[in-house]
């Protein structure tokens, strides 16, 4: 039986990721009534792949690793205090006569909204699991799908399956902290860029092709693999002490592809908008990786200035006499409070 949340809000953002928190943050600085969806458990998006990778590439913001960041992009996307439901992926979008838009998600819930914004970027992420016997029984262990903390690698014997750039910035990033680092790929070249590849023999990493995974040995970890060279049918077995697994990330297309709204796609995912983020559906827009458009940015720093854009727009939308952007933040009264934390306290 579905749950109607019956609370009609202003704006409701789909997705918790850098575009979607900021986007919450602008909305709560333009007074309207924000909702954020996320799928997840946990806010900040796909920026939780790479949490130990260093970005340097946000405008006045030095060098900050991806933990950091989210961090500091949630407290930020909470400044107003909006709505939050985690886990609650949205399957179906209708437009009701009242012109509001109708939200049901999969856990049997239907939201409510007088504007919608995707920043979904690429789908809900899942890493694809590795296909060896018994392989969830070490995910709380010594099998890993992502690198939250470079120190669990330290002085470790290390493999990592996986042939694509980021199983090979990994393999060099390891190196000088493990004790040895063993890069295989069941293909017949690596799937990264020349230049990384060509760092793993500089970074004493043994790496083979055509060679996959077959068993994980072990009783509470891992400390044995097995593997198969896909051409010789040869088998080894290797002592490790932790294994990483970068085959790739599942991703759900269903919203984009199975909404009852006719959203304008790029490539049957992207909405094709315009340059303010406006999709050919009045109310619906797009920022981030889910928005397409000829001058789109693909950074971080773009998905921020999506967010504005989109919130100025449903601003705009829902109150046409409105100024078409917010006051900037040094003047803005809604901040005289909250300045005195930072200025008086901090």
């Amino acid at each position: 039986m579905m749950e109607h949340n019956e609370e009609v809000y202003d704006v409701t953002i789909i997705g918790g990721g850098p575009a979607g928190l900021f986007a919450a943050f602008y909305a709560g600085l333009r007074e309207m009534k924000v909702k954020v969806i996320e799928a997840q458990s946990q806010l900040g998006g796909k920026v939780h792949v790479y949490p130990q990778k260093m970005i340097w590439d946000i405008g006045g913001m030095t060098p900050i690793n991806g933990s950091g960041l989210i961090e500091q992009m949630i407290e930020q996307g909470l400044t107003f205090e909006p709505t939050i439901e985690l886990q609650q992926t949205i399957t179906k979008m209708n437009k009701l006569d009242s012109h509001i838009f109708e939200l049901e998600t999969d856990q049997q819930k239907i939201h409510y909204s007088k504007t919608v914004i995707m920043a979904v970027g690429a789908g809900v992420i899942d890493p694809i699991k590795l296909d060896a016997e018994n392989a969830s029984l070490y995910e709380n262990s010594n099998l890993y799908y992502s690198v939250k903390s470079i120190a669990d690698f330290k002085d470790k014997t290390v493999l990592i399956s996986g042939g694509g750039s980021s199983a090979v910035d990994w393999a060099n990033e390891l190196a000088p902290v493990a004790k040895q680092v063993i890069l295989i790929y069941r293909g017949d070249d690596f799937k990264a860029h020349e230049s990384d590849v060509s760092k793993l023999a500089r970074n004493n990493v043994e790496y083979r092709t055509h060679t996959e995974i077959t068993a994980l040995l072990g009783d509470d970890s891992i400390n044995e693999v097995k593997t198969l060279n896909n051409q010789t049918n040869k088998t080894d077995t290797l002592s490790v002490d932790a294994v990483l697994v970068n085959h790739g990330y599942n991703r759900n297309h269903q919203l984009m592809t199975e909404s009852g709204l006719q959203i304008e796609l790029k490539d049957n995912y992207f909405i094709q908008g315009n340059v303010l983020g406006e999709s050919n559906i009045p109310g619906l827009y797009g920022a981030g990786d889910i928005l397409s458009h000829e001058g789109k940015l693909h950074l971080i720093a773009g998905a921020f200035q999506d967010a504005a854009n989109v919130v100025n727009c449903a601003k705009r939308y829902l109150d046409p006499e409105a100024q078409k952007v917010a006051l900037v933040s040094s003047h803005n009264a809604r901040f005289k409070e909250k300045n005195k934390e930072y200025l008086y306290t901090k």
